[in-house]
């Protein structure tokens, strides 16, 4: 039997202004799955997160995590952030907070959680993350690398069902992005559903469950990503798996 999604979008449409973003979408995503969303830079691929996550409002269609509508300004809007984990490209840590305090801060102020028990699970965290050794640090004394498995701790720290990363090596030098690959590649094996927007394709081939080409706001393919990098199936996509095989 087929677990039930718990992500389902349907004709979703987002705009700003009058350019469409986001045209007409549909796509579910089951437990346990990652989904690798590639594609040209400008296509959509991370406002279709922000949305997913309740951070822009939509201008069609729906979205439902583990069957709740999401909107923007739903009053339920902050459950379903803490139920969806999300690790931007930028690491959008807390300057004057160490590695430990930045991961206690949600469960703390907003979730109201004893601090007591959110510094026991932000420890074995960081742990996870490989940085039992850093959690006294502030960002400015953090490589990249490490800034960003602090924001993958920090995403973790409500326990979510399905965590979203929006190009999370593109900001890195390449020394530190195999850093952070390998706790996401950890992060999988552990079983958590992943919506990943990424250009690593070694990552998603050997990860993914599912690659996801997007352009100009439609999704024109998607299958399993060994075969899609193989064998796309559209001239759209195989011009742009050239381009990225020949940078």
């Amino acid at each position: 039997m087929t677990a039930a999604p718990i992500l389902t979008i349907k004709s979703l449409v987002k705009r700003f202004g009058t350019r469409t973003i986001i045209d007409g979408i549909s796509m579910d995503v089951l437990p346990q799955e990652i989904v690798c969303l590639v594609g040209p830079s400008g296509t959509g691929k991370s406002t279709l997160l922000r949305c997913v996550n309740g951070l822009e409002d939509i201008e069609g269609g729906e979205i439902r995590f583990e069957d709740r509508l999401v909107r923007a300004r739903a009053k339920d809007i902050i459950t379903t952030r803490k139920r969806v984990g999300m690790i931007f490209q930028q690491f959008n840590l807390y300057p004057h907070l160490t590695a430990l305090q930045n991961v206690m801060l949600a469960p703390i102020v907003v979730h109201r959680e004893p601090r007591k028990r959110v510094e026991e699970r932000a420890r074995q965290l960081l742990a996870r993350v490989r940085l039992s050794h850093r959690i006294d640090a502030y960002p400015s004394r953090l490589s990249g690398g490490e800034q960003q498995r602090v924001a993958i701790a920090r995403a973790l720290a409500t326990n979510p069902q399905m965590l979203m990363f929006d190009e999370p090596t593109s900001a890195l030098d390449p020394e530190t992005v195999g850093e952070v690959l390998a706790v996401m590649r950890d992060l999988a094996q552990e079983g958590r559903t992943m919506l990943v927007v990424t250009h690593e394709m070694r990552f998603a081939a050997d990860v993914g469950t599912r690659m996801v080409f997007m352009d100009q706001g439609k999704i024109v393919e998607e299958g399993p990503p060994r075969e899609l990098l193989a064998r796309p199936k559209t001239e759209r996509a195989q011009r742009f798996l050239q381009t990225i095989h020949g940078a």
